[in-house]
């Protein structure tokens, strides 16, 4: 078995913590120095991470999140924020490409315009999906990543956009995609792994 492969299978949804665990701000940069290299749309980067650990904003967060216990046990909370505007960024992203000769001024300009073309005409409700989608891809690979590490992460839905919004001033451009709790996780009680459907239940070839 490969050790991708043994990381894989070991990952999973922590719903408890070990208590008073302290995750450094060094070993949280040396994750995202990783999760950086996560493929996105264009290369837009469109995932922007919020790490709450002050134990004042944590607890301001554990209430948006429906008093959620891995919240407050966890080393962390990361939200996970998608920018709808990612699109607009394409200029500046491509500059350095252009400077260095990698791009002609042809390309330059014909990768902005397309681009920019691309997301205006499809609208908000398409920017929003797209924003939503690549910050989920950068944090499912954030999590590998974080398990390399020997940190444990679980993935939430159930919090109040918009009560965290608030709390943590998120501007209106950004769409929070989904929490992650990192710390290490508590498996005195801890389930056996949940039914996985069969490959042919969720695979097709060709057509449905």
């Amino acid at each position: 078995m490969s050790e991708f492969t043994s990381l894989l299978k070991s990952r999973r949804s922590a719903n408890k913590f070990v208590t008073g665990v302290t995750i450094e701000d060094k070993e949280l940069d040396e994750i995202f120095q990783l999760t950086k290299f996560v493929p996105s749309a264009f290369n837009l980067q469109h995932a922007h991470y919020v790490v709450v650990k002050d134990h004042e904003q944590k607890q301001k967060v554990y209430e948006a999140a429906n008093k959620q216990y891995k919240v407050e046990t966890a080393s962390a909370v990361i939200v996970v924020l998608g920018n709808k505007d990612a699109y607009k960024d394409v200029a500046k992203i491509n500059e350095g490409s252009l400077n260095l000769g990698i791009l002609s001024k042809q390309e330059y300009d014909m990768t902005v315009s397309s681009v920019l073309e691309f997301y205006e005409t499809r609208g908000e409700s398409f920017q929003r999906d797209e924003a939503i989608r690549n910050a989920s891809l950068s944090a499912m690979a954030m999590m590998l990543i974080a398990k390399d590490k020997g940190w444990d992460t679980c993935p939430m839905i159930g919090f109040d956009p918009d009560a965290l919004s608030d709390i943590l001033q998120i501007p209106d451009s950004y769409v929070p995609a989904m929490l992650i709790a990192i710390g290490i996780e508590d498996t005195t009680s801890m389930r056996p792994r949940g039914y996985r459907k069969p490959v042919a239940e969720f695979v097709s070839y060709n057509k449905f």
